[in-house]
């Protein structure tokens, strides 16, 4: 069985450097790539790649929205008193502004999204070890 590294580093999109600027809102580690970074807009687009078992912190976007396109490997995201949804590759999800969310990888598998964002996130609290160990099984 793959871990999905493979589609992940070599996928449509580069997988971009190490999340150093927002690595204390996640656990693991992440890449991030910006596709779109103009200041003109009001929406930016990034390659988000994550290593098996990283996820982002619970947070939000006040003032805007994200949809994330799962490209590569297997994820999770989850919104505040909803069960977690597994993302495979062609995975869209639409999340309104205000939603508290996270997302992910699985713990065994790489995974990848593209994050078109707008707005200002408000970052929040972990996922704990023990509630991510439990998904899924």
């Amino acid at each position: 069985m793959t871990n999905n590294e493979e589609s992940v580093k070599k996928g449509l999109f580069p997988l971009g450097e190490k999340n150093e600027a927002y690595q204390k809102y996640f656990i693991g580690q992440s890449y991030l790539e910006n596709l779109v970074a103009d200041p003109a807009l009001n929406v930016g687009v990034s390659n988000v790649s994550f290593e098996p078992g990283c996820r982002n912190n619970w947070h939000k976007h006040n003032n805007g929205f994200q949809i994330l396109i799962a490209t590569a490997g297997e994820g999770w995201y989850q919104e505040e008193n909803k069960p977690a949804q597994k993302l495979h590759p062609g995975d869209v999800v639409v999340v309104h502004d205000g939603v508290k969310h996270w997302h992910g990888a699985t713990k065994d598998s790489w995974f990848a999204h593209l994050a078109v964002t707008a707005g200002t996130p408000e970052w929040l609290e972990p996922v704990t070890d023990e509630y991510y160990q439990g998904l899924g099984n």
